[in-house]
């Protein structure tokens, strides 16, 4: 596949909405379609970077962190994961609209390396399907010691852990490749060579440690950024951030949530800055990123099932432009 078949485009618009004010009560560090937790170097389920021992806190970041504390995330992961938004049989479905747009970003040949950084891994494993056959040494990261947790009983192939077999299998339908479902979950686990706490808020995300090789070939967020900024400043300071991981004219790709304002995972009902596309494409470039695509996605009626008030998804995969 590529980028010659017709495109799942939404229609461009220009947002004329005033910017939101400032927001409490959000959650954690990283990780909107996920959860959040603590830095390299702290321990688990501490408070992690945004302290108010921290010089550079915030106190609506701070916010953010506290709620985050509530996320739950076998609840997100029946929220967004299973039926009815996991159900993928149906090519529409929001699910294989993210899976097709990671598998024909890979396709293209152009986007691969040694190393990759998932940026708010949260726990959910599906967005690194397809990038795993193109990155020997892959990093998962999130604010959360409970999200952390969640991957390692996956990775590890624990009793309880989440079946994440139907997105392999769809992934391995649309790659179309000739390889089992089984044999790409075993190519993820083993190139899965570390979980680290991050936060996406600090200046340095991972933390002063040599943690994770860098700067990194490519980094992949997915839900995250917008779902753990209290505004428009933190997400771009957030992006902005990020960015120094990775090298130059490494590749970003970017899935995130238009014109949301609130989700639940469980007991926690966490706050979301809202962004449309051109708010996303103006801070790409403000990031020093050349905009490769962008596509949107309006989620249909049938999947609006009262978990959040998302009116869409945006994909974007994105170049950072060498200084």
């Amino acid at each position: 596949m590529g980028w010659g078949r017709r495109r799942a485009r939404g229609p461009r618009r220009l947002c004329s909405r005033p910017p939101p004010p400032q927001r409490r009560g959000r959650g954690g560090g990283l990780d909107a379609d996920k959860g959040a937790e603590t830095r390299a170097g702290n321990t688990a389920g501490s408070g992690g970077s945004m302290s108010t021992a921290d010089p550079d806190s915030h106190p609506a970041r701070e916010a953010v962190a506290s709620a985050y504390q509530r996320f739950e995330p076998r609840a997100y992961l029946r929220n967004n994961y299973a039926p009815p938004r996991g159900n993928l049989s149906s090519p529409d479905g929001v699910g294989p609209w993210k899976l097709r747009c990671l598998a024909q970003t890979f396709a293209t040949g152009e986007v691969f390396g040694r190393t990759l950084i998932d940026i708010g891994s949260g726990p959910t494993i599906y967005q690194l399907l397809s990038a795993c056959a193109h990155f020997e040494d892959i990093t998962m990261t999130d604010f959360l010691e409970v999200n952390r947790q969640e991957l390692g009983l996956w990775l590890r192939e624990e009793p309880g852990a989440f079946d994440w077999s139907t997105y392999s299998q769809h992934v391995c339908l649309i790659e179309d490749k000739g390889e089992s479902w089984q044999e790409k979950e075993h190519q993820l686990r083993a190139r899965v060579k570390r979980v680290l706490p991050i936060d996406v808020h600090q200046p340095q995300p991972l933390g002063a440690g040599d943690l994770a090789p860098l700067p990194a070939d490519a980094l992949v967020s997915a839900f995250c950024l917008e779902a753990v900024s209290p505004d428009l400043t933190s997400f771009q300071r957030a992006l902005d951030h990020i960015t120094t991981l990775l090298r130059p004219e490494g590749h970003l790709l970017l899935i995130g949530a238009l014109e949301e304002s609130w989700y639940l995972a469980g007991e926690a009902r966490l706050a979301v800055v809202p962004v449309c596309e051109e708010e996303v494409r103006e801070a790409l470039v403000r990031s020093g990123y050349r905009v490769r695509d962008l596509r949107t996605y309006t989620m249909p009626a049938h999947l609006r099932t009262g978990v959040d008030d998302v009116k869409g998804i945006f994909f974007a995969w994105a170049q950072k432009v060498r200084v």
